[in-house]
């Protein structure tokens, strides 16, 4: 297959057309191997509109949704973020080539010791891959600048609302039973927390982070 010419197709068919203006962001998924961040018997569909499954309940984010959510981080140079549910790397390694400082956060141990294989390979450096629960997110590093959560939650964590700094931001998926899943970005004015809704977008539940039952009387 080639994949210079569907990563370009991407870009341009999925990305361009879509409302993905940060360069930065563009030029870093037009350089990155997204094949080499999924098992090799799914090589030939890393570059499909669709979430990519690389493990247990773990899922490459479809490029569409994925752009639209890191270019909300507003990634300047030097900027430390934490990627919640980070998977096999991929989209840590985008916001490193974005010129941010990376902590990927994954709490399957397998899907880790991947996307630390996988970086290797790529000669990422400003990435470090930590394995703990996602809900707790990584509280001995932050506070950052940016958070980023790779797939969808119920609702936002406690502790990840307290990790980001003043001035900071978070960018993740909430889905509810019943209703269609919402990109959001929170923004942190002081030691207060505001959302906004981005866009529409269904994508996969990280394990232990899904909406509570709601019970009907």
């Amino acid at each position: 297959m080639d994949f210079a010419t569907a990563r370009h197709n991407m870009i341009e068919s999925q990305l361009r057309t879509n409302k993905v203006v940060d360069e930065a962001i563009v030029d870093a998924m037009s350089r990155l191997p997204r094949e080499s961040f999924v098992p090799d018997s799914l090589r030939s569909v890393a570059y499909v509109d669709d979430d990519v499954q690389i493990g247990r309940e773990r899922y490459l984010l479809e490029p569409l949704v994925f752009a639209r959510l890191a270019q909300e981080l507003s990634v300047k140079s030097g900027a430390r973020i934490l990627i919640v549910g980070a998977g096999s790397g991929y989209g840590a390694a985008v916001l490193e080539r974005a010129g941010a400082t990376v902590l990927a956060l994954e709490s399957d141990s397998s899907i880790a010791a991947a996307a630390k294989i996988s970086l290797s390979r790529l000669n990422v450096r400003n990435i470090s891959v930590v394995e703990g629960p996602l809900h707790a997110g990584w509280p001995s590093a932050a506070p950052y600048d940016a958070i980023l959560i790779e797939g969808a939650v119920g609702a936002l964590p406690d502790a990840l609302a307290m990790q980001v700094a003043p001035g900071g931001r978070i960018v993740g998926v909430i889905a509810r039973p019943g209703q269609p899943g919402r990109a959001v970005v929170w923004a942190k004015f002081g030691n207060t927390l505001t959302s906004r809704v981005l866009f529409d977008a269904n994508v996969p539940v990280l394990p232990g982070l899904a909406a509570a039952p709601e019970f009907v009387f």
